[in-house]
C-alpha cells in the first residue's frame, strides 16, 4: 500500500473541503487536507486561501469518479 498522497482537487471553501472530506471518508478512502491559510487572518487571496484535499495515490482515479458523480456514485456499477 502506497503512502503517497496525490492532489485531487483544489478549493477555496473550508465547507466544500469538508464535504467532500467526509463523502469520501464515507466510502473508505482516506483523506488529508491541507491549507496554507492562517486562521487569525479571514484573507482567501491566490495559494492563501487553497485547501488541497489530498489521497493516496492508489485511490486517486475512485475519488475523481466519486466527486465528479457526487452521492450518486457506486463502485459496484464499476
Amino acid at each position: 500500500m502506497s503512502k503517497e498522497w496525490v492532489e485531487v482537487l483544489i478549493t477555496y471553501d473550508r465547507f466544500e473541503a469538508e464535504i467532500i472530506k467526509d463523502l469520501l471518508e464515507s466510502g473508505g478512502i482516506p483523506v488529508v487536507l491541507r491549507s496554507s491559510k492562517m486562521t487569525s487572518f479571514p484573507v482567501n487571496v491566490g495559494k492563501i486561501g487553497e485547501i488541497k484535499i489530498l489521497v493516496r495515490k492508489e485511490d486517486k482515479e475512485t475519488a475523481e469518479k466519486v466527486i465528479e458523480g457526487g452521492s450518486d456514485y457506486n463502485p459496484m456499477t464499476e
